[in-house]
Protein backbone atom coordinates (compact mmCIF):
# COMPACT_ATOMS: atom_id res chain seq x y z
CA UNK A 1 0.00 0.00 0.00
CA UNK A 2 1.44 3.16 -1.02
CA UNK A 3 2.12 5.90 1.71
CA UNK A 4 1.58 9.53 0.93
CA UNK A 5 2.74 12.83 2.50
CA UNK A 6 0.04 15.33 2.97
CA UNK A 7 1.02 18.96 2.90
CA UNK A 8 -1.49 22.19 3.22
CA UNK A 9 -0.46 25.24 1.73
CA UNK A 10 1.38 23.90 -1.03
CA UNK A 11 1.23 26.21 -3.60
CA UNK A 12 3.13 28.96 -1.01
CA UNK A 13 7.18 29.33 -0.64
CA UNK A 14 7.61 26.97 2.21
CA UNK A 15 4.85 24.50 1.46
CA UNK A 16 6.69 24.32 -2.32
CA UNK A 17 10.45 23.98 -0.36
CA UNK A 18 8.76 21.00 1.92
CA UNK A 19 7.00 19.65 -1.10
CA UNK A 20 10.23 19.27 -2.78
CA UNK A 21 12.26 18.53 0.25
CA UNK A 22 10.05 15.21 0.64
CA UNK A 23 9.92 14.34 -3.05
CA UNK A 24 13.61 14.44 -2.99
CA UNK A 25 13.63 11.95 -0.59
CA UNK A 26 11.07 9.74 -3.14
CA UNK A 27 7.83 10.52 -0.96
CA UNK A 28 4.19 10.03 -2.61
CA UNK A 29 2.66 13.63 -2.12
CA UNK A 30 -0.90 14.98 -1.58
CA UNK A 31 -0.64 18.78 -2.05
CA UNK A 32 -3.06 20.93 -1.47
CA UNK A 33 -3.98 24.87 -1.60
CA UNK A 34 -6.72 27.37 -2.80
CA UNK A 35 -5.39 27.53 -6.56
CA UNK A 36 -6.22 24.37 -8.49
CA UNK A 37 -3.89 26.09 -11.09
CA UNK A 38 -0.95 26.50 -8.87
CA UNK A 39 -0.98 23.08 -7.31
CA UNK A 40 -1.15 21.50 -10.68
CA UNK A 41 1.91 23.30 -11.48
CA UNK A 42 3.64 22.33 -8.96
CA UNK A 43 2.48 18.70 -9.01
CA UNK A 44 3.54 18.49 -12.71
CA UNK A 45 7.34 19.64 -11.62
CA UNK A 46 7.85 17.18 -8.31
CA UNK A 47 6.63 14.67 -10.47
CA UNK A 48 9.06 15.39 -13.75
CA UNK A 49 11.99 16.27 -11.52
CA UNK A 50 11.98 13.28 -9.26
CA UNK A 51 9.60 10.74 -10.23
CA UNK A 52 7.30 10.79 -7.37
CA UNK A 53 3.46 10.22 -7.64
CA UNK A 54 1.61 13.91 -6.54
CA UNK A 55 -2.05 14.49 -6.11
CA UNK A 56 -3.14 17.43 -5.53
CA UNK A 57 -6.78 19.16 -4.51
CA UNK A 58 -7.45 22.39 -4.21
CA UNK A 59 -9.07 23.22 -1.07
CA UNK A 60 -10.16 26.54 0.84
CA UNK A 61 -8.94 25.18 4.32
CA UNK A 62 -11.07 28.23 5.80
CA UNK A 63 -14.26 27.01 4.52
CA UNK A 64 -15.55 23.64 6.80
CA UNK A 65 -17.69 22.35 3.75
CA UNK A 66 -14.34 22.95 1.43
CA UNK A 67 -12.25 21.03 4.05
CA UNK A 68 -15.26 17.84 3.74
CA UNK A 69 -14.57 17.92 0.25
CA UNK A 70 -10.36 16.98 0.56
CA UNK A 71 -11.51 14.46 3.38
CA UNK A 72 -13.68 12.99 1.08
CA UNK A 73 -11.59 13.01 -1.73
CA UNK A 74 -8.82 11.35 0.67
CA UNK A 75 -11.08 9.02 1.65
CA UNK A 76 -12.94 7.94 -1.68
CA UNK A 77 -8.84 7.48 -3.06
CA UNK A 78 -8.34 4.93 0.26
CA UNK A 79 -5.26 6.99 0.61
CA UNK A 80 -2.97 6.01 3.64
CA UNK A 81 -0.36 8.69 5.37
CA UNK A 82 2.62 8.87 7.23
CA UNK A 83 3.41 12.56 6.94
CA UNK A 84 1.49 15.35 7.24
CA UNK A 85 2.61 19.11 7.25
CA UNK A 86 0.08 22.10 8.49
CA UNK A 87 2.03 24.91 6.39
CA UNK A 88 -1.14 26.48 5.40
CA UNK A 89 -1.37 29.82 7.39
CA UNK A 90 -2.67 33.71 7.27
CA UNK A 91 -0.93 36.61 8.51
CA UNK A 92 -2.40 40.20 9.05
CA UNK A 93 -0.34 42.52 10.26
CA UNK A 94 -1.27 46.03 12.08
CA UNK A 95 -2.95 47.11 14.92
CA UNK A 96 -5.95 44.79 15.75
CA UNK A 97 -8.81 47.70 15.52
CA UNK A 98 -7.70 48.45 11.80
CA UNK A 99 -8.16 44.79 10.76
CA UNK A 100 -11.43 43.72 9.05
CA UNK A 101 -13.82 41.25 10.43
CA UNK A 102 -12.44 38.63 7.37
CA UNK A 103 -9.07 39.42 7.91
CA UNK A 104 -9.57 38.08 11.73
CA UNK A 105 -11.99 35.29 11.14
CA UNK A 106 -9.24 34.02 8.61
CA UNK A 107 -6.52 33.80 10.41
CA UNK A 108 -8.79 32.25 13.21
CA UNK A 109 -9.80 29.41 10.78
CA UNK A 110 -6.53 28.79 8.77
CA UNK A 111 -4.25 28.96 11.49
CA UNK A 112 -6.30 27.37 14.21
CA UNK A 113 -9.60 25.21 12.97
CA UNK A 114 -7.69 24.06 10.11
CA UNK A 115 -4.82 22.82 11.88
CA UNK A 116 -6.94 20.98 14.24
CA UNK A 117 -9.59 19.74 12.00
CA UNK A 118 -6.74 18.04 9.56
CA UNK A 119 -4.68 16.94 12.54
CA UNK A 120 -7.95 15.18 13.64
CA UNK A 121 -8.52 13.83 10.45
CA UNK A 122 -5.29 12.51 9.41
CA UNK A 123 -5.26 9.68 12.39
CA UNK A 124 -8.10 8.13 10.67
CA UNK A 125 -6.14 7.41 7.21
CA UNK A 126 -2.93 7.01 8.94
CA UNK A 127 -0.37 3.80 7.37
CA UNK A 128 -0.72 1.58 9.88
CA UNK A 129 2.66 -0.31 9.81
CA UNK A 130 4.45 3.32 10.42
CA UNK A 131 4.77 5.83 12.78
CA UNK A 132 2.71 8.84 11.91
CA UNK A 133 4.77 12.21 11.53
CA UNK A 134 2.24 15.36 12.36
CA UNK A 135 3.86 19.24 11.77
CA UNK A 136 3.07 22.09 12.25
CA UNK A 137 4.01 25.50 11.60
CA UNK A 138 4.29 28.13 13.90
CA UNK A 139 6.44 31.76 13.88
CA UNK A 140 8.93 33.09 16.61
CA UNK A 141 6.40 35.22 17.02
CA UNK A 142 4.55 32.61 18.96
CA UNK A 143 6.69 32.85 21.72
CA UNK A 144 5.39 36.52 23.44
CA UNK A 145 2.56 38.70 23.30
CA UNK A 146 2.68 40.67 20.12
CA UNK A 147 1.56 44.05 19.99
CA UNK A 148 0.29 45.09 15.84
CA UNK A 149 0.30 41.15 15.22
CA UNK A 150 -1.43 40.32 18.24
CA UNK A 151 -3.76 37.72 16.93
CA UNK A 152 -1.45 36.12 14.35
CA UNK A 153 1.26 35.56 17.12
CA UNK A 154 -1.76 34.00 19.39
CA UNK A 155 -2.44 31.31 17.10
CA UNK A 156 0.77 30.66 16.91
CA UNK A 157 1.35 30.13 20.47
CA UNK A 158 -1.83 27.97 19.87
CA UNK A 159 -0.11 25.87 17.68
CA UNK A 160 3.18 25.44 19.74
CA UNK A 161 0.88 24.83 22.97
CA UNK A 162 -1.23 22.02 21.05
CA UNK A 163 2.02 20.20 19.84
CA UNK A 164 3.60 19.93 23.27
CA UNK A 165 0.21 18.56 24.32
CA UNK A 166 -0.59 16.04 21.59
CA UNK A 167 3.17 14.97 21.21
CA UNK A 168 3.12 13.78 25.16
CA UNK A 169 -0.73 12.10 24.88
CA UNK A 170 0.22 10.29 21.72
CA UNK A 171 3.44 9.24 22.82
CA UNK A 172 2.38 5.57 23.46
CA UNK A 173 1.21 5.07 20.23
CA UNK A 174 4.17 5.71 17.27
CA UNK A 175 2.67 9.37 16.65
CA UNK A 176 5.05 12.50 16.99
CA UNK A 177 3.97 15.80 17.16
CA UNK A 178 6.81 18.83 15.57
CA UNK A 179 7.00 22.55 15.73
CA UNK A 180 8.96 24.67 13.76
CA UNK A 181 8.94 28.21 14.55
CA UNK A 182 10.97 30.40 11.87
CA UNK A 183 11.45 33.91 12.00
CA UNK A 184 11.81 35.31 8.52
CA UNK A 185 12.26 33.31 5.35
CA UNK A 186 12.47 35.70 1.35
CA UNK A 187 9.98 33.26 0.20
CA UNK A 188 7.49 36.56 -1.11
CA UNK A 189 8.31 40.45 -1.86
CA UNK A 190 6.24 41.17 1.26
CA UNK A 191 8.06 39.32 3.40
CA UNK A 192 11.55 40.34 2.18
CA UNK A 193 9.94 44.18 2.61
CA UNK A 194 9.24 43.23 6.01
CA UNK A 195 12.94 41.78 6.53
CA UNK A 196 14.77 45.19 4.70
CA UNK A 197 12.58 47.42 7.18
CA UNK A 198 14.07 45.23 10.05
CA UNK A 199 17.50 46.38 8.87
CA UNK A 200 20.45 44.04 10.90
CA UNK A 201 18.04 42.52 13.24
CA UNK A 202 15.62 41.11 10.20
CA UNK A 203 18.97 39.84 8.20
CA UNK A 204 20.00 38.37 10.94
CA UNK A 205 17.54 36.25 11.57
CA UNK A 206 16.42 35.70 8.56
CA UNK A 207 16.99 31.92 6.84
CA UNK A 208 16.92 29.75 3.96
CA UNK A 209 13.78 28.56 3.32
CA UNK A 210 14.92 25.38 1.55
CA UNK A 211 17.45 24.85 4.50
CA UNK A 212 14.43 25.63 7.03
CA UNK A 213 12.39 22.72 4.96
CA UNK A 214 15.44 20.11 5.20
CA UNK A 215 15.88 20.61 8.94
CA UNK A 216 12.12 20.49 9.52
CA UNK A 217 11.44 17.41 7.85
CA UNK A 218 14.63 15.79 10.12
CA UNK A 219 13.00 17.47 13.42
CA UNK A 220 9.83 15.49 12.37
CA UNK A 221 11.32 12.16 11.61
CA UNK A 222 13.53 12.08 14.79
CA UNK A 223 10.54 12.93 16.63
CA UNK A 224 11.54 16.43 18.54
CA UNK A 225 8.97 18.71 19.66
CA UNK A 226 10.17 22.05 18.84
CA UNK A 227 13.18 23.67 15.67
CA UNK A 228 13.72 26.99 16.08
CA UNK A 229 15.89 27.92 12.96
CA UNK A 230 18.82 29.83 13.14
CA UNK A 231 21.47 30.23 16.28
CA UNK A 232 19.88 33.79 16.52
CA UNK A 233 16.50 33.24 16.97
CA UNK A 234 17.19 30.50 19.59
CA UNK A 235 19.01 33.17 21.13
CA UNK A 236 15.66 35.67 21.11
CA UNK A 237 13.54 33.12 21.94
CA UNK A 238 16.20 31.90 25.17
CA UNK A 239 16.61 35.57 26.06
CA UNK A 240 12.56 36.62 25.41
CA UNK A 241 11.77 33.55 28.14
CA UNK A 242 13.64 35.17 31.14
CA UNK A 243 11.56 38.62 31.48
CA UNK A 244 7.63 38.69 32.46
CA UNK A 245 5.59 38.85 29.34
CA UNK A 246 4.17 42.19 30.49
CA UNK A 247 7.72 43.94 30.18
CA UNK A 248 8.17 41.56 26.38
CA UNK A 249 4.93 42.61 24.83
CA UNK A 250 5.73 46.46 26.01
CA UNK A 251 9.42 46.22 24.42
CA UNK A 252 7.92 44.19 21.06
CA UNK A 253 5.53 46.79 20.76
CA UNK A 254 7.49 49.73 20.78
CA UNK A 255 9.54 48.10 18.26
CA UNK A 256 6.81 46.75 16.11
CA UNK A 257 4.72 49.91 16.30
CA UNK A 258 7.85 51.79 14.55
CA UNK A 259 8.24 48.91 12.21
CA UNK A 260 5.12 49.08 11.13
CA UNK A 261 4.65 52.67 10.16
CA UNK A 262 7.85 52.24 8.54
CA UNK A 263 6.78 49.71 6.30
CA UNK A 264 3.79 51.88 5.29
CA UNK A 265 6.04 54.59 4.26
CA UNK A 266 8.57 52.17 2.10
CA UNK A 267 6.00 50.07 0.50
CA UNK A 268 6.39 50.96 -2.50
CA UNK A 269 10.57 50.91 -2.40
CA UNK A 270 12.80 48.23 -4.55
CA UNK A 271 13.65 45.49 -3.15
CA UNK A 272 17.64 45.31 -2.59
CA UNK A 273 19.08 42.69 -5.26
CA UNK A 274 21.04 41.27 -2.68
CA UNK A 275 17.47 39.18 -1.72
CA UNK A 276 16.20 36.81 -3.84
CA UNK A 277 13.00 34.94 -3.57
CA UNK A 278 13.29 31.45 -3.48
CA UNK A 279 11.77 29.24 -5.76
CA UNK A 280 11.40 25.76 -5.97
CA UNK A 281 8.70 24.30 -8.09
CA UNK A 282 6.32 25.73 -10.46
Amino acid sequence: MASYVLITGAAGGFGKALAAECAGRGWDLLITDYSSEKLSLVAQGLERQFGVKVYFFACDLTDPDSRDKLWDFIKQNQMRFKMLLNVAGAEFEGPFAERTLLQLRTMVRLNVEANVENTRNILLFRDPIRPLRIVFVSSLAGFNPMPVKAVYASTKRFLINLTYALREEFLPEEVTFTVVAPSGMPTTQQAIRGICVQGFLGRLTTKNVGDVAAKTIDHALAGKALYVPGFANQLARFFSGLFPETYMAHIIGKRWKATYKKRQADNSALIPSRYKINRYIG
